[in-house]
Order: structure tokens, then C-alpha cells, then sequence
């Protein structure tokens, strides 16, 4: 029987940067946007508002996403009481901030492993099931996984965040070599740069969040609700040219792989790699 309800976009991980601006995309483009994140319900509500004030329809959750069985409960609630999730958005980083070896326990490094790869591994195995009936149908599903530098290069001080980062990267490309032939589309995004976030860069940075976006300037550092399109397209394509994996930064930025940058490159940080302001 055909779902006549709306499709779910879902999204673990939904703060006010790259989570809540996708879930205001998919909105805008007729899903239902289900919105679940750790902490701050009101904030929560506020992105809740701001979709149903543009037309579109949204609810949100608190989510412990590292307790076991909250997300398989989240899913199967969603599928049974809200609809039929077509596209799926794992948006948790597990960045702990750069520490030594020796300041990092066991349970800080196995904590970003549970957010950076077994949440990941969790979703995949509570949803792709139904997704892989719908496409029988030719609904083909598709699951988003926002990334990092991380994943592809491992820097010191990031031990616990480069091996969940890295495990994350291989298993989506594991789980696309069982799940595309079943018509279920993974795409691994590496976001190689700083994101315009408050929730989560303002954060990390506080006082200096501000300063920081204006030495970057307007082109420096990604603008979430650009991003929010690239994450629409993808689960868009047609099956016969999906993109797998992706990599996106400003245009100001070295990317990950580039080893061997020009000695004017601003050292503090990734670097600055166009015309210096």
C-alpha cells in the first residue's frame, strides 16, 4: 500500500548550523522535517517555529544519541507515527578539542567512537530495512553523513576524533557497497572547513566567535544554508550518477590534501590559500 503521508527528512544532530538550515531545505521542499538533538529544547522549538512560520512542517525531540536504543526508538517512532523516512541526516560530530595522548581516558576516546561511528552503524541498521522494501517500488532512500577534516587526515591532539571521523568514512563506503545495488543512496560529506554555527564553532570559540567570522570574512567560512543545498541535491540524484562521497570548503581555504602549501599561507590553522585581505 502507498504511504500517502508527507516524507521524513530526519536529522540527528539538528543545532542551529548545518542540522537545523538542512531541515529547513527539506522543509521548504515538501518533507517533513523531524528534528532531534541532545540538549536545548527551546532552542529545538525555535527552529520548530521558524519552519512552520514559512509554510512547511517540523517537530523536534531530545535525543541522547550515545543511549542505547534511542535511535532505533526514534526511527521506528518516526516511521510509524509521522511517515516514511526518505532521507536521513547523521550530523553529530564527536570533536573533544585537541589533547595530548596522555589527557585523553578511555572513555573520552571510546565516547567519540559510540557519537563518531556506532551511531552512524545504529542508524543505518534501524533504517535501512524499510528503505530497502520502499525501493523495491522505485523509492530509492538515501542517508547523509556530515564528516570532517578528520576523517581523511589524523592530526596530533585528535586521536579520539580522527579514528571515529576515519571509521565513519569507511563504513559508509562499506555500507554503500551492500546498500546501493539495493537502492539505498549513502553520501559521506567532508565539511573541510569552518561552518557558521553558534551552536556549535560559536561554542567552541565564545567571545572570540565573532572576531573570528570577521577575520574569516563573508567568503571564509561556510555559510550553513548554502550547505543545507548540496545536502538537497544529493539525496536528489538519480540513481545512475550518485555521488558517495563529497568534500566542500570556502574558497579561501587549503584543502586536506594539500601537503604542500605556499610558504605565505597563513600558518594559524588550515591556511589561507587566496589573496591576503
Amino acid at each position: 500500500m502507498t504511504d500517502s503521508r508527507k516524507p521524513v527528512f530526519l536529522v540527528i544532530g539538528a543545532g542551529a548550523g548545518i542540522g537545523g538550515n538542512a531541515a529547513m531545505r527539506f522543509a521548504a521542499g515538501g518533507y517533513h522535517a523531524v528534528m532531534a538533538r541532545r540538549s536545548d529544547e527551546a532552542g529545538l522549538q525555535r527552529l520548530v517555529g521558524q519552519i512552520e512560520t514559512a509554510g512547511g512542517s517540523a517537530s523536534g525531540t531530545l535525543l541522547n544519541a550515545a543511549e542505547d536504543g534511542a535511535i532505533e526508538e526514534l526511527v521506528a517512532r518516526t516511521e510509524r507515527d509521522v511517515g516514511p523516512i526518505h532521507t536521513a541526516l547523521y550530523n553529530l560530530g564527536a570533536q573533544i578539542g585537541n589533547r595530548p595522548l596522555e589527557a585523553t581516558p578511555h572513555r573520552i576516546f571510546e565516547l567519540g567512537w559510540r557519537l563518531g561511528t556506532y551511531g552512524v552503524f545504529r542508524l543505518a541498521h534501524a533504517l535501512f530495512p524499510a528503505m530497502v522494501e520502499r525501493a523495491k517500488t522505485g523509492a530509492h532512500g538515501t542517508l547523509l553523513v556530515t564528516s570532517a577534516t578528520a576523517a581523511m587526515r589524523g592530526n596530533a591532539g585528535q586521536h579520539s576524533h580522527a579514528a571515529a571521523m576515519g571509521g565513519r568514512r569507511m563504513l559508509c563506503q562499506t555500507l554503500n557497497a551492500e546498500f546501493a545495488p539495493k537502492g539505498v543512496h549513502v553520501a559521506h560529506v567532508v565539511v573541510d572547513g569552518a561552518v557558521d554555527a553558534p551552536d556549535t564553532l560559536g561554542k567552541l570559540l565564545g567571545d572570540r566567535y565573532e572576531t573570528f567570522k570577521a577575520n574569516k570574512g563573508a567568503q571564509g567560512i561556510i555559510d550553513p544554508a548554502v550547505l543545507a543545498e548540496t545536502y538537497w541535491h544529493l539525496a536528489h540524484q538519480p540513481r545512475n550518477c550518485w555521488t558517495h562521497e563529497i568534500d566542500v570548503r570556502p574558497w579561501t581555504d587549503v584543502a586536506w590534501w594539500n601537503d604542500n602549501p605556499d610558504p605565505q599561507i597563513d600558518s594559524k590553522g588550515k591556511g589561507f590559500a587566496g589573496p591576503q585581505p
